[in-house]
């Protein structure tokens, strides 16, 4: 059966950093309804192996698609580097992620072909930024970094303090000593401390926001399947969010960082999926 372009988009990740790629769809697909996922109860998915997040997002996949989805966008860095590919011919839904479209921008923007990858351990050690920046160009040299503190010190809402641009000075120096040029933000928590990373690194390196360029990217498969919402949105309460825990701590970040005021968060149990 065809999903209705009325349908919602669900959105995943492992915590609330996926609010960063929502807030771009929200923005650049204003019409569109959103399911969104925290898996709050099994944050973070950095230090995780590829079997668990595998089950994860198979978990949570199931459960997005009893809402009735007509594409899911997996807004997790990690989730896209290990499961992406496992998951993408066992639903019939279209299922993105946020790997590939940073990547292509970073190959077309970079003057020096020096690429710079910032995310988790599981993101940065799966190599697979790199992979992808090689294919659209194998003279580019990709420098990968795991930047595990940035995390917790989004989710203590430290976004403009004075330890977190210790602690970017102390992660970022390397790339400035190798010239890089073009920066992937390779988690989606991490466009919340552009403003820190931006004074850091200098005007002059490009930071690439994969949350922004997957809402592109969606925009387009949906136009292309015919499903892009173009009659506006007609419910009270287009967007839903869901978490595996912390509810309450959840609907107060949330409400921090959207457009707008989120009124519902609810707890289930992912386990049952």
């Amino acid at each position: 059966m065809k999903p209705d372009r009325d349908a919602p988009i669900g959105v995943f990740d492992s915590g609330v950093g996926g609010l960063t790629v929502a807030r771009e769809i929200m923005r650049n697909l204003p019409s569109e309804k959103i399911v969104y996922f925290g898996d709050t109860a099994r944050v973070p998915y950095g230090g995780k192996s590829r079997e668990n997040i595998i089950r994860y997002s198979r978990q949570i996949i199931h459960f997005l698609m009893e809402q009735q989805v007509k594409a899911i966008v997996i807004a997790c860095n990690t989730a896209s580097a290990f499961a992406l590919e496992a998951v993408r011919d066992e639903f019939d839904v279209p299922i993105l992620g946020v790997i590939e479209p940073g990547a292509r921008v970073a190959a077309a923007e970079t003057k020096n072909k020096r690429v710079g990858v910032i995310g988790t351990v599981g993101t940065v050690d799966s190599g697979i930024h790199a992979s992808y920046l090689k294919k659209l160009d194998p003279e580019i040299t990709v420098i990968g970094k795991a930047c595990p503190l940035f995390v917790p010190l989004v989710e203590e809402g430290w976004l403009h303090d004075p330890v977190t641009a210790e602690v970017t000075a102390r992660y970022l120096q390397e790339f400035k000593d190798k010239d890089v040029d073009t920066l992937i933000l390779g988690c989606t928590h991490y466009p919340l401390i552009r403003s820190v990373i931006r004074e850091f690194m200098g005007e002059e390196v490009r930071l690439v926001n994969p949350a922004y360029e997957t809402a592109l990217e969606l925009r387009s498969l949906l136009e292309k399947k015919e499903l892009l919402n173009t009659g506006g949105k007609t419910e009270e309460f287009p967007y839903r969010f869901y978490v595996s825990d912390l509810a309450e701590k959840f609907r107060a970040f949330a409400g921090s960082i959207l457009p707008y005021d989120v009124e519902m968060t609810k707890k289930i149990d992912i386990e049952k999926y």
